[in-house]
């Protein structure tokens, strides 16, 4: 995946300079960082709504998107895929490849900054459960 990842990467380097009628990537990259951001959350967005209501070639869809909005956004902020495998190998060597870095609690100025603890976590299934309450309407 991530050699795709890196070729997907280098053709939005490549069309980054194109003509913007004839470019959604140059055009991304004409309109700047802050309508990146907004394409990647409507993604992400997307993906959550059909993987709740249990779309899997919709979530499957707008993954492909997602990794393409993302890449964008990564290539506008002077960031390459390897700058990410890299934290991701990091990550792995502390607490496995499954698993996520803990949030930093916030603590008093006087006492050092503590990790939150694994068990005080909000479980994702807890959240995407929570979503299943809301009206989650797909907008085009």
């Amino acid at each position: 995946m991530s050699d795709s990842l890196e070729r997907l990467y280098q053709a939005v380097i490549a069309a980054r300079d194109l003509d913007p009628a004839t470019s959604r990537t140059a055009r991304l990259f004409q309109r700047g960082p802050s309508k990146m951001a907004k394409k990647l959350a409507e993604e992400a967005i997307e993906v959550v709504i059909d993987a709740v209501n249990g779309k899997t070639d919709a979530v499957i869809r707008e993954s492909a998107d997602l990794l393409y909005n993302l890449t964008v956004l990564w290539a506008s902020a002077g960031v390459k895929p390897a700058d990410v495998w890299r934290e991701m190998e990091r990550r792995e060597d502390l607490l496995g490849i499954a698993e996520k870095l803990p949030k930093a609690v916030k603590a008093p100025k006087s006492a050092p900054a503590k990790s939150l603890p694994k068990a005080t976590a909000v479980p994702a299934r807890r959240r995407i459960v929570a979503l299943e309450g809301r009206s989650l309407r797909k907008r085009h």
